[in-house]
């Protein structure tokens, strides 16, 4: 009855809403969920209780209760003379359109039914015609009421005086239903109430309200009959110019990857102002994304933190910028990557539910621990095996921020030769695949949460990943239970950290390539296979020979036999694709060429068809960034003076059929860039104080440099004069934005009407906007 269930939810709402609404449910055995009780908060609300914790009362939850949707009224009140010169009062309500009305049980069939009542009257209900399946009805229908009995006509008033208060008194009602066919009968689905007084000084009118519910229903019960349900809701709302708007707030942080040193750049001082870093890298690396400097700017904030760091141990390990962007960045362009190795196996995990308990204490009645480990080391032994062979699928934009953090961190610690792998280690290991197979439905691998069983498989599978990814020394020694200290036993094997290291080498090697770079070349294949001549003599033969192939993350080579001298050697950067060759070209299976500059071309036979392919995955993956890549190739050989494909006789022909490419080297994300700069200004505008905190803390750190004051000390500022001219540059575009926030709000007030379609009348958040702009602009008045 106290269930604690710490999830988080992130929803975009791109439409206006009026109440955000949670709902207790009690799972029952015949999976008919009954419904316990809900908390609604009102949107005017949200800001009263952002982003802090918060105990909310269940309510009851009856159909009364749940409205949504507006509707559009038109009012006439009308004296009407008889044939016998006497007066009476008509009202003629036209009932035209509704919007947004809730779809119950996957249907809407509306009408409308419109009642006029009052304290001596019986109420005559008058009904719509049903529309069928549409929430968006619309009515254009006309019902009229006699509001008061014909008198004698007097010029002096409209009405006699009793009926005067007669009408004060009356009300006219229009509800709203939905025609079921079920024996329940019809549901409803919100009403509106208007008094007929306000007829009084205008005799028609005509506007959009909300539906609102009933007033009966949640009286006679007491509150605290259901519970509570603590909530802790961030709610933002960004309103985003068009981009023109925008063009010096994001040209000071796009430009934020060339600033030396990057800490007085525009993007770190974000990171350096907001209360969590999350905030800040979030739309960051959207927006670095969405314009191509994301690898540029991780490299340059990566770089200074790994000068900061004093242990090669504790390399990326704090919650820095740096780490989150990272986080960030691999959620957002590996979401493919992850479905592709480990979506299929965790899918098997959560139907099949084999027992994988190896705590002793933990197994249930008839459970064997010797099958249980059996189970789950071949779990772990499959999930490992997919990790370290999807080198070639991981995406080109995680390849290269993964070689920037090798080679600063391979720099800095030069003495530890294992660094370089730690560093690429701590985040596609421990902040990658560890949490996606923990909690599959957060990495959208699974819809729903795992249950218990399942949850606790892939918990251990998770741990024992994450061991193997970290490659350090004592491993039993890392487990605080014994049981996982016995069963990491079956990995503690040469061959599992070799594996690592290969797929660490290969997603860390770039194509993108710095000639001062201090690594070593990676080797990251090898083998025997039988290549073409090049005819590189004039008179030399175009037999087959076998050859010892060689590919490092630098070249790809070949010699007679393993430990010669290279007799041939191809930059990586002047292979220009990389295809299956035709079996006619050669009546030979399992063939691949390796193209380079000015039309050469490598045939090569691999040793059967798997061979084969992962050559081309792994030679394609290594050069997929290079500038001069093709587009086009021959998929035969030229022979006998003709191409075998198209029959061009020219050698040098462009290609007859399009690459293959072989991997999505850049993962095409939707982003709004005008959307994060603005969310950008929002934080900017938030941390404002704080801006103006590190404005004076460079002022003071230049005039002095002596030690630091206590209250500026929470701020890195290693250039205080850069830094100083970036936080300018930042407060100006922060103000000029506020300004046309400002002023685009004021002319929507001016322009706002009260019951129009977007303002129906019964919005409170829009009252209350009322309110506040009639006071902003009586104080500038």
């Amino acid at each position: 009855l106290s269930p604690f269930y710490g999830e988080d939810f992130y929803c975009e709402i791109p439409r206006t809403f009026r109440h955000l609404s949670f709902y207790i449910f009690d799972r029952d055995v015949f999976r008919r969920d009954s419904i316990i009780g809900k908390v609604a908060i009102q949107k005017e609300d949200l800001q009263k209780y952002h982003n802090r914790d918060t105990w909310f009362q269940l309510q009851h939850v009856d159909a009364d209760s749940e409205v949504q949707g507006k509707v559009h009224l038109e009012l006439r009140l009308s004296e009407v003379i008889t044939d016998t010169g006497v007066v009476c009062h008509k009202l003629a309500t036209r009932v035209l359109e509704c919007q947004g009305l809730p779809i119950v049980n996957g249907q809407c069939d509306p009408y409308a039914t419109v009642t006029l009542a009052g304290p001596s009257r019986q109420s005559e209900a008058k009904k719509t015609k049903v529309k069928k399946k549409t929430n968006n009805p619309h009515f254009d229908e006309v019902f009229y009421f006699e509001v008061t009995r014909p008198s004698s006509y007097n010029k002096k008033s409209h009405f006699d005086i009793e009926d005067v208060d007669e009408v004060d008194k009356m009300e006219i009602r229009v509800d709203l239903w939905n025609a079921s066919n079920l024996k329940f009968g019809d549901e409803f689905l919100g009403e509106l109430r208007l008094p007929l007084k306000f007829l009084r000084q205008s005799s028609s009118y005509e506007a959009w309200y909300f539906l609102q519910p009933r007033d009966n229903g949640n009286k006679s019960l007491k509150p605290d009959d259901l519970g509570s349900l603590r909530l802790n809701v961030v709610y933002t709302e960004d309103h985003v110019f068009s981009s023109d708007y925008y063009s010096p707030l994001r040209d000071v942080l796009l430009k934020s990857a060339d600033v030396e040193p990057v800490s007085a750049s525009a993007a770190h001082i974000l990171g350096e102002v907001c209360r969590e870093k999350q905030e800040a890298a979030i739309p960051l690396v959207r927006l670095f994304l969405h314009y191509g400097r994301i690898v540029p700017f991780i490299s340059a904030i990566a770089s200074a933190e790994v000068k900061r760091t004093q242990d090669p141990n504790t390399i990326f390990r704090g919650n820095s910028l740096t780490s989150k962007c990272i986080d960030e960045t691999m959620k957002l362009a590996g979401m493919h990557y992850l479905q592709v190795t480990l979506k299929p196996i965790i899918d098997e995990i959560c139907q099949v539910h084999k027992p994988c308990e190896i705590d002793p204490v933990k197994l249930k009645d008839g459970e064997n621990l010797e099958n249980n480990r059996e189970n789950l080391r071949q779990y772990v032994d499959r999930i490992f095996t997919v990790i370290t062979k999807s080198g070639v699928s991981c995406p080109t934009v995680m390849c290269d921020i993964f070689f920037s953090l090798r080679e600063s961190a391979a720099k800095r610690f030069q003495g530890d030769p294992d660094v370089r792998y730690t560093a690429v280690s701590s985040f596609i290991f421990l902040r990658f695949f560890a949490p996606a197979i923990l909690s599959p439905n957060l990495f959208q691998l699974t819809p729903h949460h795992p249950d218990p069983q399942t949850s606790r498989t892939l918990t251990l599978i998770s741990k024992t990943i994450q061991t193997l990814g970290s490659l350090s020394k004592s491993k039993s020694a890392n487990f605080k239970e014994s049981y996982m200290a016995t069963f990491y036993d079956y990995f503690n094997e040469q061959k599992y950290a070799d594996a690592v290291k290969n797929f660490l080498d290969l997603i860390s090697s770039s194509g993108r390539r710095d000639h001062k770079s201090i690594e070593q070349p990676i080797l990251l294949k090898e083998g025997f296979m039988i290549k073409r001549a090049q005819g590189r003599k004039r008179f030399g033969m175009k037999n087959f020979k076998k050859r010892w192939f060689r590919l490092t993350n630098h070249e790809f080579t070949y010699q007679k036999s393993k430990g010669d001298h290279p007799l041939c050697s191809i930059p990586i950067e002047n292979i220009l694709a990389v295809e299956r060759l035709e079996e006619e070209s050669f009546k030979m299976k399992n063939m691949f060429q390796v193209i380079q500059p000015e039309r050469r071309v490598l045939y090569i036979q691999a040793n059967n068809c798997v061979e084969a392919k992962d050559w081309i995955d792994i030679l394609t993956k290594v050069s997929q960034c290079n500038k001069k890549r093709l587009t086009v190739y021959h998929p035969s050989a030229y022979l006998n003076g003709h191409w075998l494909c198209c029959k061009a006789t020219a050698d040098n022909t462009r290609g007859c059929t399009p690459c293959t490419g072989g991997l999505p080297a850049n993962i095409q994300l939707d982003i709004d860039g005008d959307r994060e700069t603005e969310r950008i200004y929002s934080l900017f505008n938030l941390y404002m104080p704080k801006l103006e905190k590190m404005q004076e803390a460079c002022g003071s750190k230049s005039v002095y440099d002596g030690p630091e004051e206590e209250e500026y000390s929470t701020f890195i500022i290693d250039d205080p004069k850069e830094t100083y001219k970036t936080l300018k540059l930042i407060i100006e575009g922060v103000g000029t934005l506020e300004q046309e926030h400002a002023q685009y709000k004021r002319d929507k007030f001016k322009k706002t009407k009260y019951g129009s379609q977007e303002h129906p009348i019964g919005d409170k958040s829009f009252q209350t906007y009322i309110r506040q702009q009639s006071e902003i602009s009586a104080h500038s008045i």
